[in-house]
């Protein structure tokens, strides 16, 4: 998952809130003529939901009782493994999710290109090890996209600390054939807590309450300061790397939620990878880099510090797939069957790429297979949706969205980013965009649910700011309160696929998931395993995520929307106001 910024109203708040919504809705019928050229997600909602509760029950039970879901989490994570977007275990999953889309009974399961991705890799073996004041085996992963060493390589450790130009000349000349220690020993917290976490009802409730300021503004600030210096740095680091001839680079691997980053957990995501774009040709890492278990981090990064010399040997053995790669979504559909609706659209998904140190079972295949399931559930039962019901599996997520901005930007709409020089030099998440440009298809996709905060069962659904849809989701996740699902927020979640759908007006939701151990230990780790799924919570997952994609396929109306967004207009919208200060003397710079 792409990491993930969150802000939250809770089911009972929105019952407070019923009575005045109700009203609303009156009211917006009585004043507003609606006709068959008004798109239906405009036209005023029903204050009751006409909710088939039989439909519910055989959901749950097939869901719950007929579960299938653990076999399709095995056969992804243990017999596919990782899915590194433009591997060949992604071609072999995106394979795969299409003919088992098809055995279920699936129609049009095909694969969607989004476009040119980059290098193909994999891994095919890493060790390192100490061999001297004493030996030791080492638990490190090649970083993705990592050239090979040919063959093992030994030499003398080092540390080097580069944090900004200046740093550069104390280390040239000494790193050839030196094996490089890149960064500092981090703090090793104790684990002082617990790993695995579910949400308590009070935590839930705060979580319902929108929060009017948002302290973390600033340190928002800071860190995004931050990582700019370090964006423009790291290619710089990597091509010294590789001008001065050093052998091979270690990283420290970063900590977890709660100090869960220690007892041998390596993360090995974007932030443990030399070099900004490393799966592109032209950003080519040109020297084998690992990541390293932070207690065997410490271990030489003490010696050294006590001018005690290390040797360490190690071999690094990848595989370069293609310079062109392209990346691809599985996309397939359960049809409708409503002579007016059939065009219309709701959407299921999650990504299915993942890092590579794990075999991707939490971060994502567990909300991949919830997604198949979902459409397994739903064909078993011989459901006949009034909309179609499209399932789409995504690739490139953990790069920047890749496969689902890419789809969304062939059917529904995109606004371009901004190519003056400024703007070109940001990474693209970072950079202001044009108007909107939106496609024939974005009125006719109702909505998209995903699921991408690894197996903790769904307590409720992070709304997107979308008021309107609140008294919907209330009634909707009312019989369901026995299962766990009780919360509404208003807040907003990001850092995955959703993302792409709400940027285009298109109502987007993630659900609110319990913790467990996903940002502790498991997302983006070598501990994203299959005996990190959790079967009762991905069963209840599945059922709750079948309900509300029915619910949406045969309501008479589309889900409400939000306003059409302006990203055009951010700027403007936050600009200080002019001339407000009657004694305020001209700026003589402007």
């Amino acid at each position: 998952m792409f990491d993930c910024y969150r802000r939250p109203l809770s089911a009972l708040l929105l019952a407070a809130a019923m009575p005045a919504l109700t009203a609303f809705a009156a009211d917006k019928a009585k004043t507003k003529s609606t006709d068959d050229t008004t798109p239906s997600y405009e036209q005023p909602q029903p204050t009751v939901e006409n909710l088939d509760l039989t439909m519910y029950q055989r959901i749950r039970e097939e869901g719950l009782m007929h579960s299938h879901i653990m076999e399709y989490g095995s056969a992804l994570a243990d017999d596919i493994g990782p899915r590194l977007t433009g591997s060949p275990n992604m071609a072999k999953a995106n394979a795969w999710t299409r003919d088992q889309l098809t055995a279920m009974g699936c129609v049009n399961a095909h694969l969607e290109d989004w476009g040119e991705f980059g290098m193909g890799w994999q891994q095919l073996n890493t060790w390192v090890r100490m061999t001297s004041p004493d030996t030791a085996v080492f638990i490190a992963q090649a970083t993705p996209w990592s050239p090979s060493t040919n063959g093992p390589v030994s030499g003398e450790a080092i540390v080097v600390n580069i944090q900004n130009d200046a740093d550069f000349d104390q280390y040239k000349g000494k790193l050839a054939g030196k094996i490089v220690l890149l960064g500092e020993m981090r703090e090793v917290p104790p684990v002082d807590k617990a790993l695995f976490e579910r949400y308590t009802d009070k935590e839930l409730e705060e979580l319902a309450e929108y929060p009017t300021t948002y302290r973390g503004a600033a340190d928002l600030q800071v860190r995004m300061r931050a990582y700019l210096q370090r964006y423009k740095m790291v290619d710089k680091i990597a091509q010294f790397l590789a001008d001065e001839k050093a052998a091979a680079v270690i990283r420290p691997s970063r900590d977890g939620k709660n100090g869960g980053g220690s007892g041998g957990t390596i993360f090995d995501d974007n932030g443990a990878a030399l070099g900004r774009q490393p799966y592109l040709a032209d950003h080519k890492v040109k020297v084998p880099v690992v990541v390293m278990a932070i207690e065997n981090y410490g271990r030489v990064y003490r010696l050294l510090q006590a001018h005690v010399p290390v040797s360490i040997e190690m071999d690094v053995e990848t595989k370069f797939t293609g310079d062109h790669e392209h990346g691809f979504d599985t996309v397939a559909e359960i049809p409708g069957t409503d002579p007016k609706l059939k065009d219309e659209v709701v959407m299921v998904g999650g990504h299915l790429d993942s890092w590579i140190a794990g075999t991707g079972a939490a971060d994502n295949g567990a909300g991949s297979i919830v997604a198949m399931e979902v459409m397994r559930i739903l064909n078993t039962l011989g459901v006949k949706p009034r909309r179609t019901i499209r399932i789409a599996l995504w690739s490139g997520e953990e790069e920047g969205l890749f496969g689902s901005r890419g789809y969304v930007k062939q059917h529904f709409g995109y606004a371009a980013p901004l190519t003056t020089p400024d703007q070109a030099a940001l990474p693209e998440f970072m950079r202001k965009t044009g108007p909107l440009e939106l496609k024939p298809e974005q009125k006719l996709l109702s909505g998209y649910f995903n699921v991408d905060n690894g197996s903790g069962k769904i307590r409720g659904v992070y709304l997107q700011e979308n008021a309107a849809v609140a008294p919907i989701f209330a009634q909707w996740i009312a019989p369901l309160k026995d299962l766990g699902v009780t919360t509404l927020t208003m807040r907003n979640t990001g850092g995955t696929d959703h993302l792409s759908f709400d940027a285009v007006g298109i109502p987007g939701f993630q659900f609110i998931q319990d913790a467990l151990d996903y940002e502790s230990r498991v997302h983006h780790s070598n501990q994203d395993v299959y005996e990190h799924l959790q079967p009762d919570d991905l069963k209840q997952i599945a059922t709750v995520e079948a309900i509300f994609v029915y619910n949406a396929a045969m309501r008479d109306q589309m889900l409400p929307r939000k306003p059409l967004p302006h990203p055009e207009l951010r700027d403007q919208q936050t600009a200080p106001l002019e001339n407000l200060f009657p004694g305020a003397v001209p700026d003589e710079k402007k």
